[in-house]
């Protein structure tokens, strides 16, 4: 017995010294936390100031930042400065026209570099430097100065009040103490390395890898000023189709899916996929080329446009396509219900009233060939868009019901980086060769205000930028967006968007076709995410993996 015990003593002290050791080893680092996001689309860029691809904008939040963000109820919140400006704070002054801003003052860039005043300043002077072929100029065209008292202080005065200002301003800022060295020695930032590949940022991760075509890569910003983000890496994979991201996130493959088309839905849900909407303002349409110079001639009729709009039925799309989940926006302001009133009226589906309006118009099958001709001009248009699935089914169904009524569509679809080309790229919309062109957009949302459909937005050799491609230039519209832009007065304003959604009503300048709120595919692990439908990564740095991961 006493043998026993001696031997069960020994053994008690050799586990008591094998657990010391153990606690004394040194432990395995833990495995990095990377989430994969999948994208449909490729960046395009990812220097703020020469894009405007949506892909591309909302990356941006990652690495770099608005001054200010927009939270889960789309309401603005501070970010780089320490406060919104207002009337009350005395950041906007009482006639204004003019709006201070300050900067919080320990926000550095991911190199230990502070971030000041001389970094809007310089993303101000880039924006506007001739040299630089920038996506636009808007809204920094609307200052008549922009000043920088001291390292933390900017103040943008205007010659009349810019009632958009909080939904258009700072939406990425340039490191001055990168760039200004290129713009010295280059005369220009168009062809700098930081605009592919942007190492040095502010934001909670930093650009880390792009591989073309494949995937891009952004760790977690060891010298991010705010919140230390949860997750070590974002790991962005870039897939060509819907159906592919539906397989990732199946698959559990990627943590996180965007734009989820509402036939794919169910079958996410039953993977246990939690499907998250975000309400953007986004609308799918069509944007119809009006242009003496371009395109058919039959675009420049109202009449024409209006028969388009009664000869399809856009219902029917919804309902068979997108699983009547969604509605027909009757305005492009559709999301925007103070500025859409009175609500505006859809054009039903009307072929025989179509039919009417073409014959009215001129267009008519002297040649019996089934499609309409005017002059020796066959009323054959060029419809294009990007390569996505319901894109290209909607394509069919327009081609099929427009034939009904006597006009040809003829079907082009391009990957988005070539659709949404610039002008001097050779883009195929931003260079007038479409007649209708598809794709979802907003305003610049939750502001009603959008530049691109002025007169000087119109692309040319001298202006590459312009976003304006639908080539359209109506004086009095032009002038009734140029004034609501000065209106602080919301009543006011209100009232000149009611003339301008009657404009485009009557003269169908533009064609909804289904509301279209952002759809987010969250997987199992991720947690703690929030998103908003105008900066959707608002608070990335706080999104984590379940701990059961």
């Amino acid at each position: 017995m006493k043998s026993h015990q001696k031997w069960s003593h020994i053994i008690g002290i050799f586990l008591v010294i094998a657990l010391f050791l153990a606690a004394c080893a040194p432990k395995a680092p833990a495995k990095p936390k990377v989430a994969t996001f999948i994208f449909t689309q490729e960046f395009d860029t990812l220097n703020p100031l020469y894009t405007n691809m949506w892909f591309s904008q909302i990356t941006l939040q990652l690495w770099n930042g608005w001054a200010w963000n927009f939270d889960e109820k789309n309401e603005p919140v501070p970010y780089l400065v320490t406060e919104l400006p207002s009337i009350e704070n005395g950041g906007i002054s009482a006639d204004g026209k003019t709006i201070t801003i300050k900067l919080r003052q320990d926000v550095k860039w991911s190199d230990g570099n502070p971030l000041t005043s001389d970094d809007f300043v310089f993303t101000y002077d880039m924006t506007m430097s001739p040299k630089n072929a920038v996506a636009t100029t808007y809204p920094y065209d609307m200052l008549a100065s922009l000043e920088a008292p001291d390292k933390y202080t900017v103040v943008m005065k205007f010659d009349e009040p810019f009632a958009p200002w909080q939904a258009t301003f700072w939406k990425g800022i340039l490191p001055a103490h990168i760039l200004k060295p290129v713009f010295d020695k280059d005369g220009t930032i168009d062809n700098a390395e930081w605009n592919l590949k942007p190492t040095v940022g502010f934001g909670p991760y930093v650009f880390k890898e792009w591989e073309s075509g494949s995937y891009a890569r952004f760790v977690a910003n060891p010298n991010y000023w705010g919140t230390k983000p949860k997750i070590d890496e974002i790991f962005i994979r870039f897939v060509p189709d819907d159906a592919s991201q539906v397989n990732a996130l199946q698959a559990g493959d990627g943590d996180l899916g965007t734009f989820i088309a509402y036939s794919d839905m169910p079958k996410l849900e039953q993977a246990g996929i939690k499907i998250v909407p975000a309400f953007s303002g986004y609308n799918e349409g069509m944007f119809f080329l009006i242009s003496k110079e371009r395109g058919n001639p039959a675009m420049l009729d109202a009449r024409v446009r209006q028969a388009i709009a009664m000869g399809i039925d856009r219902e029917s799309i919804v309902k068979n396509l997108l699983l009547g989940k969604t509605g027909v926006p009757a305005s492009y302001w559709d999301a925007l219900p103070f500025y859409n009133t009175p609500p505006q009226k859809n054009y039903p589906y009307d072929p025989e009233t179509a039919k009417k309006l073409l014959d009215e118009a001129g267009w008519v099958d002297s040649n019996g060939d089934g499609v309409r001709d005017k002059d020796g001009v066959e009323l054959n248009l060029k419809y294009g868009t990007t390569i996505r699935e319901v894109r290209q089914d909607t394509q069919a169904v327009v081609q099929q019901d427009l034939a009904k009524i006597g006009i040809k569509v003829e079907l082009l679809s391009y990957d988005s980086d070539v659709f949404f080309a610039s002008y001097d790229q050779q883009g195929p919309a931003a260079t007038g060769q479409l007649d209708i062109m598809e794709w979802s957009d907003t305003t610049n949302f939750p502001d009603p205000d959008y530049y691109y459909w002025y007169c000087d937005e119109i692309p040319s050799d001298e202006n590459p930028q312009g976003a304006n491609w639908q080539y359209l230039c109506d004086e009095e519209l032009d002038g009734l967006f140029k004034l609501q832009t000065t209106q602080v007065n919301p009543d006011e304003r209100q009232k000149t968007f009611q003339k301008i959604n009657q404009i485009f009503h009557d003269k169908v300048y533009w064609l909804g076709l289904w509301q279209d709120p952002d759809m987010w595919a969250f997987g199992k692990r991720l947690s703690n995410y929030k998103i908003s439908g105008v900066t959707p990564f608002f608070n990335i740095a706080e999104w984590d993996f379940n701990s059961a991961e």
